[in-house]
């Protein structure tokens, strides 16, 4: 019995020094609504902001028309303060070539404190209010003052907090948004995602609260429908270029142009006989 008992301290002795922190430390942790949404006070935590499917900026570091291509079918990714993440896949974008092209915000080269994230590097966030009230998202690529606009995604993670963040954006009550109707248009996907002014010239590629991982499959160049882009109003021959680009046969996205795809339709058939 005095050989047990004296085991029995040695266990007790070891415990008692062990790192293993009390489980109430849990409470410590201070998730914040800043820039780094990882958690701050917890010594007990190691957060990854990083991982190897976080798409870097060798991924941005293209031209426009080929990152708007590019992007369709990838995941995009927003921590929310609370630590849940929203995600994503992206389903249409907007091409918007800067220099002569008469809808960018930047044609001519022209350079803005409202517009400075077009000129930052490739990953780079420009994200601008519409109406005074609504916010839309681009991303900066290769070549001066181009950026790639998500129109729209299809909501994969966490669609009720979308769906509650859609309601807390509207002044007066409304009917909740049915599934594909949460992120098909880009004021829309913005409201669902939590994306305002401050989220402005931020990086892509580095960012904690918000990043893009690689979606599970590429689509093929006949899954992809490029036709004009929306609302660009009058502005010539650049209302017409085919720099829209959306998924085929994707129910989120937010405009379908059907003629475009009837001629797609028909050159497929026509290339097979």
């Amino acid at each position: 019995m005095p050989r047990k008992r004296k085991l029995l301290a040695q266990i007790s002795a070891l415990q008692s020094k062990s790192s293993i922190p009390p489980f109430d430390g849990l409470e410590a942790l201070n998730v914040t609504p800043d820039r780094d949404s990882s958690p701050k006070s917890s010594k007990y935590f190691m957060v990854e902001k990083k991982n190897s499917s976080h798409l870097e900026l060798d991924f941005f570091n293209q031209p426009c028309i080929s990152l708007a291509k590019s992007l369709l079918g990838q995941i995009l990714v927003r921590k929310l303060p609370d630590g849940r993440e929203l995600r994503g896949r992206i389903v249409e974008t907007e091409a918007y070539l800067g220099g002569e092209d008469e809808a960018s915000h930047s044609k001519g080269g022209k350079q803005t404190q409202r517009n400075t994230a077009m000129f930052m590097k490739p990953g780079t966030l420009y994200v601008y209010q519409i109406y005074g009230i609504h916010f839309c998202m681009n991303l900066f690529c290769t070549g001066e003052g181009a950026a790639v606009l998500l129109r729209s995604l299809e909501p994969l993670e966490n669609l009720d907090a979308m769906r509650a963040l859609r309601s807390a954006s509207r002044k007066a009550p409304a009917k909740a948004p049915k599934d594909w109707q949460l992120c098909n248009g880009p004021s829309r996907l913005c409201q669902a995602f939590g994306i305002d002014k401050g989220f402005d010239q931020r990086d892509l590629a580095q960012d904690a609260a918000i990043w893009m991982v690689s979606g599970p499959e590429p689509p093929g160049e006949h899954d992809v429908v490029a036709t004009a882009r929306i609302g660009i109003g009058n502005k010539g021959e650049w209302a017409q270029k085919p720099l829209r680009f959306y998924l085929r046969g994707n129910k989120y996205v937010s405009v379908v142009d059907k003629k475009v795809e009837r001629e797609m339709a028909a050159l497929s058939s026509s290339s097979l006989n």
